[in-house]
């Protein structure tokens, strides 16, 4: 289990358009890379592919860019990731022929229950939770002086 950069790149676009979605203005490609440091290329095909699996809206015009098409807190890590991915990684099933070893066997139960509990995390993980987490380190990192 581990998150590929394309998804990681998805989630930083869609967590930079969640910290804006209360503003409701469109952002352009232009500002999400900069903010996040991803090349812009590379994030138009991410909005595109998160546009066409419904979790975000594009605007044209010289205003336009794109806004979340749902409330941060109604979209969870899994949705995106299973959107941008095209299938759920964490729980693609082990091709498993039946006749095992007991010890194989027993290995395979303990990765599926991991990857389910990766799931479930990711699934009860939405935008919202992402924002407040980032809010609450940016506070406990910032020093004031005197």
């Amino acid at each position: 289990m581990e998150l590929s950069l394309k998804s990681e790149y998805a989630i930083l676009a869609m967590l930079e358009l969640a910290n804006n979605f209360a503003i409701d203005q469109p952002l352009q490609i232009r500002q999400i890379a900069t903010q996040q440091n991803i090349p812009d290329r590379y994030l138009e095909q991410l909005l595109a592919t998160l546009k066409r699996q419904g979790l975000v809206k594009s605007q044209r015009g010289a205003k336009g860019g794109y806004i979340l098409s749902r409330a941060p807190w109604e979209i969870s890590l899994l949705e995106i990731i299973r959107g941008i991915e095209g299938y759920d990684p964490i729980s693609e099933k082990n091709s498993k022929s039946g006749n095992e070893s007991a010890s194989l066997s027993v290995i395979l139960e303990v990765w599926e229950a991991a990857q389910k509990s990766a799931s479930n995390v990711l699934d009860g993980c939405t935008l919202k939770d992402l924002c407040d987490r980032q809010r609450q380190r940016q506070i406990a990192t910032t020093m004031y002086y005197i």
